[in-house]
């Protein structure tokens, strides 16, 4: 009975010591660039040994990856959060603007961060891949919600890439523009884009529009 509580506060104690390397992290690589960070820099902006580093991350990239593990799991959970009667346009909208508002939200250092994802070849990779996993959960959730096949249908994966695409144009346009446009007027003007085709979705036993016959 006394094992619970124990592994709660050492689960706590973890997860603590990993959010003070990934702040550490996160500011160390904005502010000097990926390159010039060392992973005994970060330990000692930390205040831990190189070696507890490397229990909690492989690398300097895995920092970063977990920062965009987050973000995924936002995204994940926002659209499952939203009404089932939503259209997908606007559940993928709040979907997409709750992570976009995360960094946002935060920005002078969020948006370095960002800068350094999208800069970096090695980081952009894995946010790339990242986003490939993404596109899978969300497509499953899309799925779920409008009664797809996600084996047979096209529509989940279409609408989830979609809707990624959105998330990354906002995101590099925030990024090139140094902060000053605005995140939120981008991820309307990308859903009014694409809108129209996220609420084209054939329901099952609905045939859609064939290919051209002529």
């Amino acid at each position: 009975m006394t094992s619970r509580p124990t592994g709660t506060l050492a689960q706590r104690k973890r997860q603590l010591v990993a959010d003070e390397l990934t702040q550490a992290a996160l500011t160390l690589l904005a502010r000097e660039g990926f390159d010039a960070v060392t992973v005994d820099e970060i330990a000692a902006a930390a205040g831990v040994s190189k070696r507890t580093f490397f229990r909690y991350f492989a690398s300097k990239e895995d920092v970063v990856v977990q920062f965009l593990a987050d973000m995924g799991a936002a995204m994940c959970d926002e659209l499952a959060s939203r009404p089932a009667t939503e259209p997908p346009s606007a559940a993928l909208r709040h979907t997409v603007w709750r992570s976009v508002d995360a960094c946002a939200g935060h920005a002078d250092r969020a948006l370095r961060v960002v800068q350094l994802i999208l800069g970096t070849p090695a980081l952009l990779a894995r946010f790339l891949e990242r986003q490939a996993q993404w596109r899978e959960e969300l497509a499953a959730e899309m799925a779920e919600r409008l009664g797809l096949d996600l084996a047979t249908e096209l529509y989940p994966r279409l609408a989830a890439g979609m809707a990624l695409t959105a998330f990354h144009t906002v995101l590099q346009r925030w990024s090139d523009s140094d902060g000053t446009e605005d995140p939120a007027a981008l991820t309307e003007q990308s859903f009014t884009v694409i809108g129209p085709a996220l609420d084209a979705v054939a329901r099952p036993g609905t045939p859609g529009p064939g290919p051209s016959r002529s």
